[in-house]
């Protein structure tokens, strides 16, 4: 049952949480401001034991290795070729690492780090029956967390890297905070007088601060695709599985795909779902991966797009026989990447003139 079901003008999402309680502007105010919590349903995998923090290290994409209790990070596990299978918010207690992942994530993520114990002292769990997730941005409070983890997307972490532009990042007063909590506390939350927020309110919120998700990802994804080097990734790290793919497109490449932010034109009272093509001159460019009407911004959406992609250029999306137009907001530029600057070679036997 969802926590806040009982709330007045409670509207259940897929998942089963509140997707909003019949006003999603406003609740998106409240939580922005730090006066509204909303539950998440999120995905829980616990690691304990000795060697789970070198463990996580060697075969996810973050440095883990010595992390702090309490603090919070970001990781991804990628495949052979650098694409992204799971994504996991991080958190140690000092004595167990914490994984929030999205809710259909949980025991795939689960049964894959099972796979790869060997002989280490680690146990892998699903928690995801056991506890709630809540979030809130800075200013609200939650009764007695197990665990809280903060989201690092404020800011570049130690080790990662932004495409995006530095100045006037739409994240610098992103304060996200998720709390595990028990069914008993976050009975007792729905029982206060919180406001609650739906997830509507909370998807809105998180495009428009260009925060990527494991929603935005699909079989061909790479983390400098949505910018995820910025919070999920350690370039100085030892060796894990994709570590190649992540240090080439880095350093001497370029990310096949990008993100950026859509500005839809609304005049028509639609918001095209995920996964709508994105189309340009009659050629569809890329797809959507998330869409809402942000309480400010009006109707806004992110896409991943082809790199070659010219910026400027105005998008179409198709709604049963609505074409939505739309402006991009640039996230990872096209000259994104070859960060090492290496001079391009004469191909051997050719000419130069001048």
């Amino acid at each position: 049952m969802a926590v806040f079901a009982e709330r007045p003008g409670f509207v259940a999402s897929d998942a089963g949480p509140a997707a909003h309680f019949g006003n999603p502007t406003g609740e998106q105010r409240a939580l922005a401001a730090g006066r509204a919590v909303v539950e998440l349903g999120l995905g829980i995998v616990t690691v304990t034991g000795p060697d789970r923090l070198t463990w996580l290290n060697s075969i996810t994409s973050q440095l883990i290795t010595g992390l702090a209790p309490g603090t919070s990070t970001e990781t991804l596990v990628l495949d052979q070729s650098g694409r992204v299978e799971h994504a996991a918010r991080v958190v140690d207690d000092g004595g167990t690492t914490w994984l929030l992942t999205e809710p259909a994530d949980a025991a795939p993520l689960a049964a894959w780090l099972d796979s790869m114990r060997f002989m280490l002292r680690v146990e892998v769990a699903d928690r995801s029956a056991d506890l709630v997730t809540l979030g809130r941005f800075a200013g609200s409070a939650v009764a007695d967390p197990v665990v809280e983890w903060v989201d690092p997307w404020a800011s570049v972490t130690p080790g990662g890297w932004g495409y995006a532009a530095l100045e006037a990042h739409p994240a610098s007063d992103w304060t996200l905070r998720i709390d595990v909590v028990t069914s008993e506390a976050a009975a007792d939350t729905a029982a206060s007088d919180v406001p609650a927020a739906g997830l509507l309110a909370l998807e809105a919120l998180r495009i428009a601060a260009w925060r990527p998700s494991l929603s935005d990802v699909d079989e061909r994804t790479i983390p400098h695709e949505l910018d995820w080097l910025r919070s999920a990734v350690h370039l100085s790290k030892g060796c894990y599985r994709g570590q190649e793919t992540v240090a080439k497109v880095h350093n001497l490449g370029h990310p096949p795909r990008r993100v950026v932010m859509l500005h839809l034109d609304g005049s028509d009272g639609v918001l095209p779902a995920p996964g709508t093509p994105v189309v340009s001159d009659g050629k569809d460019v890329g797809r959507l991966t998330a869409a809402a009407l942000h309480h400010e911004l009006g109707p806004i959406g992110l896409a991943v797009v082809k790199r070659s992609l010219d910026p400027a250029a105005t998008l179409e999306l198709t709604v049963d026989d609505v074409v939505v137009t739309a402006a991009q907001e640039t996230i990872v530029p096209p000259q994104a990447g070859a960060t090492a600057n290496v001079p391009r070679l004469p191909r051997l036997g050719a000419v130069r003139r001048g």
